[in-house]
C-alpha cells in the first residue's frame, strides 16, 4: 500500500506502508507530520501561509479526530469528500491508473524493486500531469454538483 500526498506540481510526500502493516489513525497521524515536514520543506512558499487543503477520502483514519484535530491545529483545510465516491479521488481517477500502466508488465523480484520502481514513475510524472489532473478534479466536481450529488455511472 501506498500514501501519496501531491499538487498541481509534483508529489510532495510518499509513504509505502509494509504489507504487515495497517494504517490505523496513529500511523495516518504519523504520517501527516511528515507530510507537514515534507510541505516546509518542498513548498517554502504555502509554509505558514494557511494555503495548504487536503483532500483525503473517507476512510476510519482520516476521519479520526485525532488526525483531524491535527490538521486544525496547524491551519490545514481539510476539503469534504462525499463517501463511496473514488471517481472524485485524485489518486484513484488520475495518479494510480498511469503508475500502473508504467508498472504493468515489469517482473519484480521482491517489494523493494516494486518500490524502487513505483518511486521512479512517480518522479517522472510531469507538471502538466498534475496539472491535468486537478482540472480533471474540477471537472469532476462539478458534474456531481450538477447532479445534486447523486450517483451516476460513466464519466
Amino acid at each position: 500500500m501506498v500514501e501519496v500526498f501531491f499538487d498541481y506540481d509534483s508529489d510532495i510526500h510518499c509513504e509505502f506502508i509494509p504489507d504487515d502493516k495497517t494504517v490505523n489513525k496513529e500511523l495516518y497521524l504519523e504520517i501527516l507530520k511528515r507530510l507537514r515536514d515534507a510541505i516546509r520543506r518542498k513548498r517554502p512558499e504555502k509554509w505558514g501561509t494557511n494555503d495548504c487543503f487536503l483532500l483525503h477520502d473517507n476512510a476510519p483514519p482520516h476521519r479520526a479526530l485525532i488526525g483531524k484535530k491535527y490538521l486544525a491545529r496547524h491551519s490545514v483545510t481539510t476539503l469534504e469528500h462525499p463517501p463511496y465516491s473514488s471517481d472524485l479521488a485524485p489518486a484513484d481517477f488520475y495518479l494510480f491508473p498511469r503508475l500502473k500502466m508504467k508498472l504493468k508488465g515489469n517482473g519484480f523480484v521482491d517489494s523493494d524493486e516494486v518500490i524502487k520502481n513505483a518511486t521512479k514513475q512517480l518522479k517522472d510524472l510531469s507538471k502538466n500531469g498534475f496539472q491535468e489532473c486537478f482540472e480533471q478534479l474540477y471537472e469532476r466536481w462539478k458534474k456531481c454538483v450538477n447532479a445534486g450529488g447523486k450517483y451516476f455511472e460513466g464519466q
